[in-house]
């Protein structure tokens, strides 16, 4: 389930790369194009599900090696969700979006993504 979480987050942060690199490209931060946002949003709210799902079972942090960077990685991931949901609120009532609150979103996701692969080469 780790293996497939790490594959779905990953896709993830491809997808929001290239949106980043679309809402940079903008002058005026034109809003991304919603199918490739949606994709981005549910990859990254289904691998935050799969990580979930497999803290559930038999924990590789009981290796005191690895620490808990599986845990510290779910609750990246899961503030980058609420970020990001509080981006798509601000699509819903069609305010520009803020480039803090974005780049706050990216760091969260990416740090979340960084953690995730040190767990994944060090176990």
């Amino acid at each position: 389930m780790l293996n497939a979480a790490f594959l779905t987050l990953a896709i993830a942060v491809l997808l929001g790369t290239a949106l980043a690199f679309l809402y940079l490209r903008t002058e005026t931060g034109l809003r991304a194009p919603w199918p490739l946002a949606a994709l981005h949003g549910l990859l990254g709210i289904g691998g935050l599900g799969c990580l979930l799902l497999a803290l559930r079972g038999p924990s590789a942090a009981l290796n005191q090696q690895n620490g808990s960077f599986e845990v510290m990685s779910a609750v990246l991931f899961a503030s980058a969700a609420l970020v990001g949901v509080g981006i798509f609120i601000m699509h819903l009532l069609k305010r520009r979006r803020a480039g803090a609150l974005i780049a706050i979103h990216a760091t969260l996701a990416v740090s979340g993504f960084v953690v995730l692969l040190a767990y994944l080469f060090a176990g």
